[in-house]
C-alpha cells in the first residue's frame, strides 16, 4: 500500500512540474544557437533519440493528454475516417501520453522519419512483420502472437478507468516511463533529435485562420474537421476540433503550436475487411506551411521509408519552422483553405 501511495504521489509530481513549465509554449529564441541571418542551428529542437508514442483521436478519447508537451504531431486518418495522432517527443516529457493506441503501417512509417523509439499499443500481425522489417526500435505494450515478427510487449502503461467505462479509452504511458524501460532493454537513447531546419520568429501576417478536412471517398465523420486560428499575440495558432477548442486533459490548456504543416498524398480504402486505409507516405506532395500568421505553397518529399520528410516553399528552398512545436495534417488533395 505505501509502496503504491508513493508511486501516485510521484506521477502527480511529475505531472505538476510538466505542467507549471510548459505553458509557455514559445522557446527562448535568445538560448538557441543561430547566426547572424536569424536561422536557427536544427539541434535547436533537441538531440538524442525522439519518443514517439501513438494516441487515438475518437470522440471518447478527448480531450487527450500530453499532446501539447509534443514537439511535432503528425494527424492521419485511421479506420472509418477516425484520426490518430503520431506524437514525437524531444525537447520535452510528458508524465502522461494518451489515451495510447495501436499501430498502422502508415502511422510506422511516419515515426521511422525519425528513427525514434516508436511506442504502440500493439497492431495486427502482418503490421508487427512490417514494423520490425524497418529497422527502428519498436516498443509495444502487447507482442506479437503471430510468431510473423519478435515484437515483445515491453511497453510500459497503466489504465485509468475514470476516462471511460470502455477499455480502448483507458490505456497511458509516459515517456519518462519508456526512456527508463528503453535503457533497461538497451535501446540506446542517443539519436538525431528531429531532422527539421529552424528559424527566429518572424513579422506577423495576416492569414487568421486554417481549416482543414480529413474527409474521404468513403468516410466523412463528423467532429473531425480542424480550424487552426492565428493568435499574434503569442505568434501561434490555437487549434480547434468539430467546431470546439481542442484542450489538453491535464491543465484544460487550448493547444497552441507555432506551426502547421498540411502534406497533400494519397489516401484510399478502406483496403480489407478491417477497414484499414491506405495512406502514402513517401514520394512527394503538395505542402502548404503556416507560420507566423504567413501561408506558403510549396512541395514536400521523402525519398523512403527511413528518410525524413523534406518541406520546400514554392522556389525550392528548404521551408524552415519556427522554433517550437509543429502540428502536420496529411489529407487528400483539395482538404486545406485558409483566410
Amino acid at each position: 500500500m505505501k509502496k503504491a501511495l508513493i508511486i501516485f504521489l510521484v506521477t502527480v509530481l511529475a505531472v505538476i512540474l510538466l505542467s507549471g513549465t510548459a505553458m509557455l509554449i514559445k522557446p527562448d529564441i535568445a538560448s538557441i544557437d543561430g547566426d547572424s541571418s536569424g536561422v536557427l542551428n536544427p539541434a535547436a529542437m533537441g538531440s538524442g533519440r525522439p519518443i514517439v508514442v501513438m494516441v487515438e483521436n475518437s470522440l471518447a478519447a478527448r480531450p487527450q493528454s500530453g499532446l501539447y508537451l509534443a514537439d511535432v504531431v503528425f494527424e492521419v486518418v485511421a479506420e472509418y475516417g477516425i484520426t490518430r495522432f503520431v506524437t514525437v517527443f524531444n525537447t520535452r516529457d510528458a508524465a502522461i501520453v494518451g489515451p495510447f493506441r495501436s499501430a498502422r503501417p502508415h502511422f510506422a512509417e511516419i515515426a521511422r522519419s525519425f528513427d525514434p523509439i516508436y511506442s504502440f499499443f500493439g497492431t495486427y500481425p502482418e503490421c508487427y512483420q512490417y514494423i520490425e522489417s524497418m529497422g527502428m526500435y519498436a516498443m509495444s505494450a502487447m507482442g506479437d502472437r503471430s510468431g510473423l515478427s519478435s515484437i515483445a510487449g515491453i511497453c510500459p502503461y497503466w489504465r485509468d478507468w475514470k476516462r471511460s467505462k470502455v477499455q480502448e479509452h483507458t490505456a497511458f504511458t509516459s515517456t519518462l516511463q519508456i526512456k527508463q524501460r528503453a535503457q533497461e532493454v538497451g535501446y540506446s537513447l542517443d539519436g538525431g533529435g528531429i531532422p527539421f531546419e529552424y528559424k527566429a520568429d518572424a513579422p506577423a501576417g495576416g492569414v487568421n485562420n486554417i481549416y482543414v478536412d480529413f474527409w474521404t471517398a468513403a468516410y466523412a465523420p463528423k467532429g473531425f474537421n480542424v480550424n487552426f486560428k492565428y493568435d499574434p499575440a503569442s505568434n501561434s495558432y490555437q487549434r480547434y476540433m468539430g467546431g470546439k477548442a481542442h484542450t489538453d486533459y491535464e491543465t484544460g490548456q487550448i493547444i497552441s503550436v507555432k506551426n502547421v504543416i498540411v502534406l497533400t498524398t494519397d489516401i484510399e480504402g478502406p483496403i480489407d475487411k478491417y477497414k484499414h486505409m491506405y495512406v502514402r507516405t513517401t514520394g512527394s506532395g503538395q505542402g502548404f506551411y503556416f507560420s507566423d500568421g504567413k501561408a506558403v505553397q510549396g512541395t514536400w518529399e521523402r525519398g523512403g521509408v527511413t528518410n525524413p520528410f523534406v518541406f520546400k516553399d514554392g522556389s525550392g528552398n528548404t521551408y524552415k519552422l519556427n522554433a517550437g512545436n509543429t502540428w502536420v495534417c496529411m489529407v487528400m488533395p483539395g482538404k486545406v483553405g485558409w483566410e
